[in-house]
């Protein structure tokens, strides 16, 4: 029975992938751990947590335990290694968010620093099949050369947090390469689905929207998102955590690094104005919103902010020729589910 750790499985991204692994056809045991901050609303990671424990009782066959704690905690972390002796690991915990990275910049380093370091020193020392972590499509930063691609320079963030999630990248990479632990980083592009971050536009929008506010939409409605739903990325870290990189000798007959990066994105960068249309035809359609809502009386164009980029959009080919695998739920699909769970929640 393989045993798997899912840092950040109170977060939006880590509570789908601790579901998905529930309905693992082979009996697992997971370990899922949450600092449960309150970055965005607490309740809404309860009631993740709910959702996670309601499947658990449905798949007895399967140990689930749920841990609070901190990445930043080393005492905690090495205890769970110890304890545990997992095979797989993947960290999805971590300060998300580029604009709140200029005004709390301590929180970053903590989580997606110090909190990272430590999880590389516990598969060092408790030695693991598979470390799969989180990158994010921010380490492109001002990149011009669209599609991104992984074998790009990706030496110009934009954010601290940008810089944070290279900075993983570079540590990952140098943990493989000392000590030969296969490491997966996986650079994720705007992610959206139900139950998902209230920072994010989408989900924000909807808020103000609700309450009668106006919303911004930067760089005058000329930003390009490439927009992936929430299963997509689950999948795309499914198929992943099952084939690490293997593990080879170099002619001086010292390790090759088992390490890889890959994109994970649609594919397709809409428009922000098209994204805005497509919402508030979905939250019609839903009902979260009246039919006679006028949605230009609560629109305004805005400049770009800082720490943002114009486009992002993904070459998502390496990920489709190793895994087999390209997201594919369009945004209508995706942006049509959250409404219907935004009406479910709230109602």
């Amino acid at each position: 029975m393989k045993t798997i750790l899912v840092t950040g499985s109170a977060g939006f991204i880590g509570s789908n992938l601790v579901l998905r692994l529930l309905e693992n056809a082979e009996p697992l045991t997971i370990v899922g751990l949450d600092n449960l901050n309150d970055y965005y609303d607490p309740s809404l990671k309860e009631y993740r947590l709910g959702l996670i424990d309601a499947k658990a009782e449905q798949h007895s066959e399967h140990g689930y335990s749920f841990i609070k704690g901190d990445l930043a905690d080393k005492e905690l972390i090495d205890c769970l290694f110890e304890k545990y002796r997992f095979d797989i690991v993947v960290n999805l915990a971590a300060q998300a968010g580029v604009r709140y990275s200029i005004e709390n910049p301590d929180a970053y380093i903590q989580s997606n620093v110090i909190g990272f370091y430590n999880i590389l020193e516990a598969c060092r020392h408790y030695p693991v099949e598979h470390l799969v972590y989180a990158s994010s499509s921010s380490v492109y930063g001002g990149n011009k050369k669209v599609p991104f691609s992984v074998d790009d320079r990706v030496d110009n963030p934009v954010s601290l947090y940008a810089a944070t999630k290279k900075s993983n990248e570079l540590f990952a990479h140098c943990y493989s390469k000392l000590y030969d632990i296969p490491t997966t980083g996986l650079r994720f592009f705007t992610v959206y689905g139900p139950a998902g971050r209230p920072d994010m536009a989408y989900f924000g929008f909807t808020n103000k929207l609700l309450k009668g506010q106006t919303i911004q939409i930067f760089n005058y409605g000329n930003c390009r998102r490439d927009f992936t739903f929430v299963d997509d990325i689950v999948e795309g870290i499914v198929r992943v955590m099952g084939k690490a990189p293997e593990r080879k000798k170099g002619e001086d007959g010292l390790p090759i690094p088992p390490y890889a990066v890959y994109n994970i994105g649609g594919g397709q960068p809409e428009n922000l104005l098209d994204f805005v249309q497509i919402l508030q035809e979905e939250l019609l359609r839903a009902g979260v919103l009246p039919a006679d809502y006028d949605f230009e009386a609560h629109k305004e164009l805005v400049a770009m902010q800082p720490g943002d980029v114009p486009t992002t959009y993904a070459d998502a080919t390496a990920l489709e020729r190793d895994f087999g695998f390209t997201p594919r739920i369009t945004l209508r699909e995706g942006l049509r589910k959250f409404a219907e769970w935004y009406k479910e929640y709230y109602k």
